[in-house]
Order: C-alpha cells, then structure tokens, then sequence
C-alpha cells in the first residue's frame, strides 16, 4: 500500500535528504556539480510552504519513505504539474510509482502537464505507461523547444 502523505515545514530537512538521492540518479541525464561540502545544491522549498498553489509530498510504503513527489496545482485554464516525482531505487518495479501517481491524479482533478527531459528515456517511459493506462490513451503528447517530451490529459475526459 501507497500512501501519499503532505510534508510539513517541519519535515524539510528530511525531504531535502531524500532529494540528495534524486539529484544523484539525475547527475546521469545532466551536468551537476556535488559541492565541496559533498552534498549537492539543496531545492529552494520555502515556496511550498508559503504558495497554497504548491504541495510537496512524500510517498510512503508502510510507513518507510519510499520517495517524494512536488505538484503545483493548477486552475481551471492551468494545468496541474507534477514538478518532481522520485521513487528510491528499493521500490523500482513494485508498482508503487504507478500508485503513488495515480493517487496524485485523482487528488487533484483537472487537467494535468507532465514534462521529461528528453534525455531521460526511463521518465519519459514510466509516465508514457502510466498515463496511457490511466487516461485509457486519451492524452497528448508533444515536445518543447526546450527539449522536454511533455503529455498532457484531462482527468474530466477519462472514463471509469
């Protein structure tokens, strides 16, 4: 069981902990330097303390931290974007990305704009599969200038 839990101000410096390892794993998509103190360059999080529009949350599988997700609500002529997502490597391929995603689909209804760098075939294969099975395929898919693959759906047009 997934759960999908609200991260407190309090709980910062365990999610910036957390974020170490996403920042590592991503080293291999882009170029970014560990600092002299070893660690790499913390995320800016007072915005999700402070934005009623954004919601970081960890994910978590019995009570262990299982990852952490970062999601911007949107409104009714924005969609709502999934920032960051990461799940720790332990949990790869038990099918809790999946859930913890789809639980943040139907949390916030509306419409919904992923992004992927382009480099990063695993992200950009995970969501791809996520989103076709959840949206029964109706979503779009399209690239920026910015070399992002980007899918976009409506939770309002998804049968179920």
């Amino acid at each position: 069981m997934v759960n999908i839990v609200s991260v407190t101000q309090g709980e910062e410096d365990t999610l910036h902990h957390l974020m170490q390892f996403y920042i590592y794993e991503f080293t291999v998509f882009q170029d970014i330097k560990i600092e002299r103190n070893g660690k790499y360059t913390p995320f800016d999080l007072m915005p999700y303390w402070t934005e009623p529009n954004l919601h970081a949350f960890f994910i978590v599988h019995e009570n262990e931290l299982a990852g952490f997700s970062l999601v911007e609500s949107g409104s009714e002529d924005q969609p709502h974007i999934i920032r960051e997502f990461f799940i720790l490597r332990k949990f790869y391929r038990r099918g809790f990305g999946k859930a913890a995603a789809v639980k943040l689909f139907d949390m916030f209804q509306g419409k919904w704009s992923i992004t992927q760098i382009e480099k990063n075939e695993p992200a950009k294969a995970f969501w791809r599969k996520i989103i076709r099975e959840y949206t029964g395929g109706n979503y779009t898919e399209r690239s920026d200038n910015r070399k992002r693959s980007i899918q976009e759906f409506d939770t309002a047009l998804i049968l179920k």
